[in-house]
């Protein structure tokens, strides 16, 4: 019974550490290894307007395993028998969308969604996350490359 709870202290921790691991940037200021030692097109541009938003959390699929592991074997300490086999069974259901639920709100994240007119004239809008403030009127740059645009001061 004590080494099931270890067992089951252990999971919860790499867990926590799967999960942690899953949160991928939308900063404008982070970069990826791939993004770095490539050129990017620089565009100038004034900013129209912010609006708030949130992105998405994350579903790779880990935090339902992992909480499916973890409730399973919470789950098989119920009972004997066949008790314990349905306690297992309900616990890696309810462990599996506890897991899913909780690497989703881990890895929310709150963002910013900038209208820029381009000194082309014309319109973009770039959704990154809020790691900076911007204004409207604030002359920024646009920079894209590899898939990925961002805006930064």
């Amino acid at each position: 019974m004590k080494s099931h709870r270890i067992l089951t202290a252990t999971l919860l921790a790499m867990l926590a550490v799967v999960l942690s691991g899953c949160a991928g940037s939308q900063s404008g200021s982070a970069y990826s290894r791939a993004q770095t030692r490539g050129e990017m097109q620089v565009r100038m541009g004034v900013v129209e307007s912010v609006r708030q938003v949130t992105i998405e959390g994350t579903q790779s699929g880990v935090g339902t395993v992992a909480g499916g592991v973890v409730g399973g074997i919470a789950g098989s300490n119920v009972g004997q028998g066949k008790g314990s086999t349905v306690g297992s069974v309900l616990g890696a259901v309810l462990g599996g969308v506890a897991g899913q639920a909780i690497e989703e709100k881990t890895t929310k994240k709150d963002g910013l969604e900038i209208t820029i007119k381009l000194d082309s004239g014309s319109f973009i809008a770039v959704t990154q996350e809020a790691d900076e403030v911007f204004r409207a009127g604030e002359r920024v740059r646009v920079l894209s490359g590899k898939g990925v645009t961002r805006v930064s001061h």
